[in-house]
């Protein structure tokens, strides 16, 4: 059964469908009170097993399996509501952007513009390549929610996965006329300025986030990023550490933490390696499938002599991000000590092409 990791689908993106699992599919679970009759209770008990079934395999991350039984279940006459959004999810998470779309756009129609509609219509005009759609989207969104940070997160992430960053950095401004205090959105606009090399502007929302959230999780986070974009490879490893034993040792902080020692030039037979190897294993047990997380290993196994397992780690990890270049860099390194060179040199080509087509990225993995 394949499963999909909804904390990390596409450029890693972090697929901001991320948080959604708690924030928005348990309303739409239930059925609700007026759904539409089946011709017959048998009928009617088989849409709503389909829906529960669908439902749950939404919530594992198998958004494959789920499409089948929540099309079912709408066929037959389960919750429209219920069926279509989650749906609308499994597609995201899937990157079928067109099929997220028209689900979505038939659910405003049909009278449920809601704010977790608009929402996730934002992400799928995102994926569709339409963002002057995806900003109107928001815009209802955030007019129905004006105090909801976690709709601005959302979209945000959506926004650093298919690299607009420009609308990413609209879409935290907007944010913040609404929850001026808030570090999460401090820290986003950070990013999405230093992405866009306004450096100098993003650098004190560096430390305005780090202010608003002394000695938590996003202070760690928006101190090391400011390190990392000033090259202060030992100050960013610090922090980690430091934000480590404090406690904040969850899947995404470990994969940065052992992909900084790997750029800091960590090698095989020293200890800056042994830790990185230990940070990135404790990640992938934490997350299996975590895409920064594989990348990384796929780097560290071909400096250990591990093409073979190289080659399966940065598989995983291209399936999940096709569009990073640091994928294409480690799979070309790859296949040519396996001597598939036809292998290596379509990477090498994708390679060019997606460096000449780059816009400016953080330069490590952002949770």
């Amino acid at each position: 059964m394949r499963r999909v990791d909804l904390r990390r689908r596409g450029g890693g993106a972090l697929l901001s469908i991320a948080l959604l699992a708690p924030a928005l599919l348990s309303p739409c679970l239930a059925q609700s009170a007026d759904a539409p009759q089946a011709a017959s209770s048998e009928q009617a008990a088989s849409a709503k097993a389909e829906l529960r079934s669908g439902t749950e395999l939404t919530r594992s991350g198998s958004l494959a399996e789920a499409v089948p039984h929540l099309l079912a279940a709408r066929r037959g006459g389960a919750d429209e509501f219920a069926s279509s959004f989650n749906l609308a999810i499994c597609y995201l998470g899937l990157g079928d952007f067109d099929q997220a779309v028209s689900t979505l756009e038939a659910l405003r129609a049909g009278g449920h513009a809601t704010a977790s509609v608009e929402n996730l219509l934002a992400q799928a005009y995102l994926g569709a390549g339409s963002g002057t759609r995806a900003l109107e989207a928001f815009r209802r969104a955030a007019a129905l929610t004006p105090k909801d940070e976690k709709l601005y997160v959302f979209v945000a992430d959506a926004c650093t996965d298919h690299r607009e960053y420009a609308l990413g950095l609209q879409v935290v401004t907007e944010g913040l006329r609404q929850l001026p205090d808030s570090a999460r959105l401090h820290y986003e606009r950070a990013l999405f300025l230093a992405r866009l090399d306004r450096l100098g502007e993003g650098k004190p929302e560096f430390e305005r986030a780090a202010a608003l959230a002394p000695g938590g999780y996003i202070a760690t986070l928006a101190l090391v990023q400011k390190a990392l974009y000033e090259d202060d490879y030992p100050e960013a490893i610090r922090l980690l550490r430091e934000g480590i034993r404090a406690g904040n040792n969850d899947y995404r902080t470990l994969s940065l933490l052992g992909a900084v020692l790997l750029r800091q030039g960590a090698a095989p037979g020293t200890a800056e390696f042994a830790e990185a190897r230990a940070a990135l294993e404790e990640s992938a047990k934490q997350r299996p499938g975590y895409s920064a997380t594989e990348i990384a290993l796929g780097k560290l196994a071909l400096m250990d002599g591990r093409p073979s397992e190289a080659v399966e780690r940065l598989e995983t990890g291209r399936h999940a991000e096709p569009d990073n270049p640091e994928v294409y860099a480690g799979l070309a390194q790859a296949y040519l000590k396996l001597g598939q060179r036809e292998k290596a040199r379509q990477c090498q080509q994708e390679l060019l092409r997606l460096n000449s087509q780059r816009k400016p990225g953080p330069p490590a993995d952002t949770p």
